[in-house]
């Protein structure tokens, strides 16, 4: 028997990265995965790469920073399913780096990091109380939200900002639901140079080689695969005593 087999999973932020490895895995394991994603033809191809391997999925368009659209993506699971036993808050972006932020830079990372996964969690919940399993939120926060990024003090915000709300909304939805965060380090995905966005492209490789060498105990930068097992693991009944725990996927950052 699989891992998930029965369970509805809704994935955002699924189109690319770590969202798509978790989507597929999830695929793997017995999920029915909607993947959702502002990315509409990313995410579509998903679902063809869940299906080509006799999985099953659905594409659906979402902007996380739209909450009229998050409680539609719901309300058409909650009528083609009925239940929803997972939802992974994974969209994310890198936002501004620096001290020189400007309000519009300012709202679209906390609108993207802390807000869009406050209200796909929140609109999430009365479906997720549905399920006949223990349902599973799961966020994607970051290292930055444990300790401090001095290359983006506003992603730390956020960050930290989404912690800080899992381990409240585990407190407030036990025993029926599980809330759970994922705190990755520099992972291998079109997202991480974006961190270093100022620097020229052909710095950019040695600037990311420089620090994995030098802060990352393990040596190297993580896969998307690696968070994926994560997720699977906190999604699943293998977990079923976890909860309010903020995991590091670092390599040791964290640790030193």
């Amino acid at each position: 028997m699989k891992e998930l087999d029965g369970r509805i999973a809704l994935i955002t932020g699924a189109a690319s990265g770590m969202g798509r490895a978790s989507a597929l895995l999830m695929a793997q394991e017995g999920a029915t995965v909607v993947v959702a994603d502002l990315n509409i033809e990313g995410a579509q191809a998903v679902v063809s790469e869940i299906e080509a391997a006799g999985n099953s999925a659905i594409a659906v368009a979402m902007d996380v920073t739209d909450v009229s659209r998050i409680q539609a993506v719901i309300d058409d699971i909650d009528r083609q399913f009925g239940k929803l036993d997972i939802v992974y808050a994974n969209a994310g972006t890198p936002g501004a780096t620096g001290h020189e932020v400007s309000i519009e830079q300012y709202d679209f990372s906390i609108g993207v990091n802390m807000t869009g996964s406050y209200f796909v969690a929140q609109q999430s919940i009365p479906l997720l109380q549905k399920s006949e399993h223990t349902g599973s939120i799961l966020f994607t926060a970051s290292t930055a939200g444990l300790v401090g990024s001095g290359l983006s003090p506003l992603y730390s915000l956020a960050k930290g900002g989404v912690v800080m709300y899992a381990k409240a909304l585990a407190l407030s939805l036990a025993p029926k639901i599980r809330v759970n965060v994922i705190c990755p380090g520099p992972i291998d995905t079109p997202m991480l140079p974006q961190f270093w966005s100022r620097e020229t492209t052909e710095n950019l490789d040695q600037r990311l080689n420089n620090w994995v060498e030098n802060d990352i105990p393990l040596g190297r930068r993580g896969r998307p695969e690696e968070i994926a097992n994560a997720a699977l693991f906190l999604a699943s009944d293998r977990a079923s005593f976890i909860t309010g725990v903020a995991l590091p996927v670092d390599g040791g950052f964290v640790a030193k």
